[in-house]
């Protein structure tokens, strides 16, 4: 049996396992019990979140806003979507290994449906190299099995590193696991930070209205005093997370297209949005997928133009439990 090892582990979050079960406890317990729109938590049919990748210290906090909107009873399954960071891709991948090493216990992957996600032709194979040095599948292992942990239940994993997608990319990835999606005993896991924004990432947007609708200027070209940096990026992030939101993969796109913001996950977060677009119910809109996010933050609130910032939210997805995925041809390659 072939094991990816936890190989950010004792960096990006303890490698102690009494230490890393003590934080996640710590950190799901200091949710409140309800979100901020007064929804109970855990949340009713909540069958897809967003949730940062950042180590711990970063972002665990912001992550456990997620992972306890999740009602674990029902999943019999976990999908992660992760950003592809240290290889290039114009499509997805998965994993050639049978289990994932964390310092909790291992995760065993599903070799049956990733085995049906590779008949379809789609989906190349990591390698164990790429594998091993991706963290943005690895940081969420961890919170699953803590999550999960109560299960008396087997349950198995999906991960899936997806590549820079075009735009009719991540269509036809978000048409092709909405059958997926639309199960109830799964539970999609879309792994993304948002802005990343300093000079050591190439992107210092700064305004002191609204996003504009041409391409945003730089913070070198304005005082630091007259808006704080930080909240330039928070205003800029909350727009997008507004528009995910509405889940209109095309409105999306055109933000990103205008705004250039720098949220690493937005391919997983696309393809996520094209697959609720082939949900229904047959019932009212008023038993639609919904999207909320329930958690922002920064890893530091800058002020001037030296300095840099990764910014961090998390949402839940409602997928109705009576859902069904439209059986539509997928679009042209």
């Amino acid at each position: 049996m072939s094991v990816r090892t936890a190989s950010h582990a004792g960096s990006w979050y303890s490698s102690d396992p009494k230490k890393l079960s003590q934080e996640l406890k710590h950190w799901l317990q200091s949710v409140p019990q309800r979100t901020e729109d007064d929804v109970p938590v855990p949340v009713r049919n909540a069958r897809a979140i967003i949730a940062p990748h950042a180590g711990y210290s970063y972002s665990g906090e912001t992550a456990a806003y997620a992972y306890k909107c999740i009602n674990v009873s029902d999943i019999k399954r976990v999908f992660i979507l992760g950003p592809s960071h240290h290889v290039y891709m114009s499509g997805c991948a998965i994993s050639e290994f049978d289990e994932y090493a964390t310092p909790l216990g291992p995760l065993k992957l599903d070799r049956e449906v990733i085995e049906e996600l590779k008949a379809t032709g789609q989906f190349e194979s990591m390698s164990s190299q790429t594998d091993e040095d991706e963290h943005s599948i690895e940081m969420h292992l961890p919170y699953i099995y803590k999550i999960m942990d109560s299960k008396e239940e087997e349950y198995t994993i999906v991960p899936i590193l997806v590549g820079a997608l075009n735009r009719l990319r991540e269509e036809f990835y978000g048409k092709l696991l909405a059958p997926y999606l639309a199960d109830p005993e799964n539970l999609f896991i879309i792994s993304s930070d948002f802005c990343h924004w300093g000079r050591r990432f190439s992107y210092t947007f700064y305004t002191i209205a609204d996003p504009p609708s041409h391409a945003p200027s730089t913070a070198s070209q304005f005082p630091v005093y007259t808006v704080p940096i930080h909240s330039c990026i928070e205003r800029l992030d909350r727009e997008g997370m507004h528009l995910i939101e509405r889940m209109d993969p095309r409105i999306f796109h055109d933000y990103l297209k205008r705004s250039r913001n720098t949220i690493c996950g937005r391919h997983p977060i696309a393809v996520l949005l094209w697959s609720l677009t082939q949900l229904y119910t047959g019932a009212s809109s008023e038993d639609a997928p919904i999207i909320r996010f329930t958690r922002y933050a920064q890893s530091n609130r800058v002020m001037r133009p030296s300095e840099s910032s990764v910014s961090y939210a998390s949402a839940y997805t409602y997928i109705p439990a009576n859902v069904k995925a439209r059986r539509m041809p997928l679009p042209a390659e």
